[in-house]
């Protein structure tokens, strides 16, 4: 059952923010998109908890507080309401935010029309994929169908579905960079293989709800994407380096650093979440990453050991992680072609030194 739970219904409190998460969203709501599409609508958007998504929630809340056009009413729904809580807790006392506290692989009745679904439910990190397997599916195939139900029949003006890089595989060592057409080896009996397949099934699925029912369903898939208020237990590599440049630690890498990947800046990621979801082409996929954000893991370790506030951190190569949660090659390279993106306005521009100076600073 659905346990709903409201941040408040009294008058707007505008909340005070770090200083880099403010100077983020005034430059995300300062892009040129159309904003006004978002007055007077209400906007859904699962997995709100998560640091991608919860920064499109709190760029809406923000340009409400602007007070130029109509609200736009935002629900979030989560499936931890105590971590949720902490998370919004400088929303409360606010009448255009509200929680819905559920999984999305129930179906999911937000008690009022919606506008827009923005769908980011999901277990995204690689300690996730080989001890709950079938967790980590469920949510982007049971919860994409239900999602895409209420789609359907609230006849939404747009549906975002939040895909992976992951979707791409394996891809061979000089495949320069990846489009939204090159597809590598996926072995779908590999236990870390959940997350990916069922990423592949989510975008068919929106792409079949789109030429099935006219539902304008836009896919944005994610790469490697770091900033403020992620989580740095998760297991992903650049929140650990963070985790331990902030905790004064030495840094121990999984491999030997030669794997290259390319990171973009969250503001930059939730501006071509919003142009995609604004302006993309329904049954479509998008790579929002930094195309020139590209670094080994090695060289990413010793940037961030350069920018520790203490003693600089040592940066030692490990041993190999045979983890079934992480990818196994030592020299693979990840990194997006972004043309798709860049043809409907976008591009990141925060650079990897600025964007892990902001990152550190807003945990302090």
């Amino acid at each position: 059952m659905s346990l709903a739970c409201s941040v408040g219904n009294c008058s707007m409190r505008i909340p005070s923010r770090h200083p880099v998460i403010e100077q983020d969203l005034r430059r995300i709501a300062g892009s040129e998109l159309p904003w006004e599409d978002f007055a007077g609508s209400t906007v859904l958007v699962s997995g709100a908890g998560g640091s991608l998504p919860a920064y499109m929630v709190e760029t809406l809340l923000y340009i409400n507080e602007r007070g130029d056009s109509p609200e736009t009413r935002v629900i979030g729904v989560v499936r931890d309401r105590q971590r949720a809580e902490a998370r919004f807790g400088a929303y409360q006392g606010r009448g255009d935010f509200h929680l819905l506290v559920q999984d999305v692989c129930e179906p999911v009745d937000p008690g009022e029309p919606v506008d827009f679904i923005i769908h980011a439910a999901s277990q995204a990190s690689p300690k996730y994929y080989g001890a709950d397997p079938v967790g980590t599916l469920s949510a982007n195939t049971i919860g994409t169908s239900n999602l895409l139900r209420l789609a359907r029949d609230n006849n939404v003006r747009r549906f975002l579905f939040f895909s992976s890089s992951e979707v791409y595989g394996r891809p061979e060592s000089d495949c320069g960079r990846i489009a939204e057409d090159a597809y590598g080896y996926l072995d779908p009996l590999d236990v870390r293989s959940c997350y990916a397949e069922s990423k592949r099934m989510g975008e068919t699925m929106c792409a079949s709800w789109h030429s099935q029912f006219g539902v304008p369903a836009v896919i944005v898939r994610p790469f490697h994407t770091y900033g403020p208020g992620m989580r740095l237990d998760d297991g992903r590599v650049y929140a650990d380096l963070v985790s331990d440049v902030l905790n004064g630690r030495d840094i121990e890498l999984r491999g030997d650093g030669r794997a290259m990947r390319a990171f973009c800046y969250l503001a930059d990621a939730v501006a071509g979440f919003f142009t995609v979801l604004l302006g993309g082409a329904a049954g479509t996929a998008y790579n929002i990453g930094n195309d020139e954000g590209e670094i080994s893991i090695g060289d990413l370790a010793e940037l961030l050991a350069g920018l520790a506030s203490g003693r600089r951190p040592r940066v030692m190569p490990g041993a190999h992680c045979a983890d079934p949660g992480y990818l196994t090659s030592h020299e693979s390279r990840i990194c997006p072609d972004i043309s798709r993106a860049r043809g409907l306005g976008w591009r990141p521009v925060t650079g990897l030194r600025e964007g892990f100076t902001r990152t550190l600073r807003s945990f302090m």
